[in-house]
C-alpha cells in the first residue's frame, strides 16, 4: 500500500515508526511547520519531521491543507490510504477524497466518548475506568466517522495524561499495523458510531487546572493526575502560586475547613477537601523545581491552620 502519513508529535510519530517497521511504504509524510517553542524560543522540529527525515521519506509542512496547490502536491503521489495522528490541521473534503481508501484516523478513546481535542485529559478527569484506541474511517466531521477497529486497555488509579498518553500512543501504533492488515485482507468492517453516547472532550484551558478545595478529594486527584504534565494543577499558599505534581487521598478524613492544612505530622502535609483529605507529595513554586513536600517544607514554614486557596491575596 502507498500511504500518506500525517501527525505532529510524539504520538504520531510512535504510528510511524510502528509502520516503517512493519514495512509499509510511506510514500510522503505531513506534519506542522517548524515553530519556535519553549523558553528560549528556539526553532523546534516535530517529532514526526524527525522520523520522516531519519527514513528519508518526503515531506511537506503547509500551513493549511484547503489550497488546490496543497491538493495537487497530495495526488501527485496516489496514495491508496493517508494515515492521520494527532495532526492538527483540518482535513477538507477534497483531501478526504485524494487517497484511494480515505483517510483513516488514531483517535485516543473510545469513540464516540470523548470526540475532540482532549481525550486523554478527560477521560481522567471524568474517572472513566477504561478507554483506548479506534481506527476511524474519517469524515468532514470532528471524529465523527465510522469506527473500523478498537482496542482497550484500562485507566489505572496513579495514571496521570503522561503515562496515559505514552500507553496509548503504543497502541494506538499496535492498532493502525493492525488495522491495515485488515484492510489488505477485506476483513476491515465500518460501524457508524451511536450520536446518543457521543461526549466532547474539549480543549484543555489553564484555569481549569486551579485546584477547588470544595470538591471531594477523588475529584482533586484526579484534576492533578489529568492536568500532569500540562498545565500543572495548581493552588495558591500565603499569595504565591504552588502548583501540586504529585498527591494521593488519605486514608481517614481529617476534619478541616477547605483547603486548610489539618496536620504536618508522619502522614505528611494533609489538606481538607470538600469530602475527604488530600496528602501533598510534589510540589513546585513559580521558577523553581519540582520537590518532595519535605524538602519544600525545609524552606517553607507550613503548620495546621494554614490554607491553599483559590484567592491570591490569601
Amino acid at each position: 500500500m502507498r500511504i500518506i502519513f500525517a501527525g505532529t508529535p510524539v504520538f504520531a510519530a510512535k504510528a510511524l515508526l510502528s509502520l516503517l517497521n512493519a514495512e509499509y511504504q510511506i510514500v510522503l509524510v505531513l506534519t506542522q511547520p517548524d515553530r519556535p517553542a519553549g523558553r528560549g524560543m528556539k526553532t523546534q522540529v516535530s517529532d514526526v519531521k524527525k522520523v520522516a527525515q531519519a527514513h528519508d521519506i518526503p515531506l511537506l509542512q503547509p500551513l493549511t491543507l484547503k489550497t488546490e496547490t496543497v491538493h495537487t502536491q497530495l495526488k501527485v503521489f496516489n496514495a491508496d490510504v493517508m494515515v492521520v495522528a494527532a495532526y492538527g490541521l483540518i482535513l477538507p473534503k477534497e483531501v478526504l477524497k485524494i487517497p484511494r481508501y480515505g483517510c483513516l484516523n488514531i483517535h485516543a478513546s473510545l469513540l464516540p466518548r470523548w470526540r475532540g481535542a482532549a481525550p486523554i485529559q478527560r477521560a481522567i478527569l471524568a474517572g472513566d475506568q477504561e478507554t483506548g484506541i479506534t481506527i476511524m474511517q474519517m469524515d468532514e466531521g470532528l471524529d465523527t466517522g465510522d469506527m473500523l477497529l478498537q482496542r482497550d486497555i484500562p485507566v489505572d488509579a496513579v495514571d496521570t495524561a503522561q503515562t496515559l498518553h505514552d500507553k496509548l500512543a503504543d497502541l494506538g501504533a499496535q492498532s493502525i499495523v493492525e488495522a491495515l492488515e485488515l484492510m489488505q485482507l477485506g476483513k476491515l468492517s465500518a460501524t457508524p458510531q451511536d450520536e446518543t453516547l457521543a461526549s466532547y472532550a474539549a480543549k484543555i484551558q489553564k484555569k481549569e487546572a486551579e485546584i477547588d478545595w470544595r470538591m471531594d478529594v477523588d475529584q482533586i486527584d484526579r484534576s492533578i493526575r489529568a492536568f500532569n504534565p500540562y498545565p500543572g494543577a495548581y493552588t495558591y499558599f500565603q499569595g504565591s502560586l504552588l502548583k501540586i505534581w504529585q498527591a494521593k487521598a488519605a486514608v481517614k478524613n481529617n476534619p478541616g475547613k477547605a483547603g486548610e492544612i489539618v496536620t504536618t505530622g508522619s502522614e505528611g502535609v494533609v489538606v481538607a477537601c470538600g469530602r475527604g483529605s488530600l496528602i501533598l507529595e510534589v510540589v513546585q513554586k513559580p521558577g523553581g523545581k519540582k520537590m518532595p513536600i519535605a524538602e519544600f517544607m525545609v524552606g517553607h514554614y507550613l503548620q495546621p491552620g494554614q490554607f491553599f486557596s483559590t484567592v491570591v491575596d490569601c
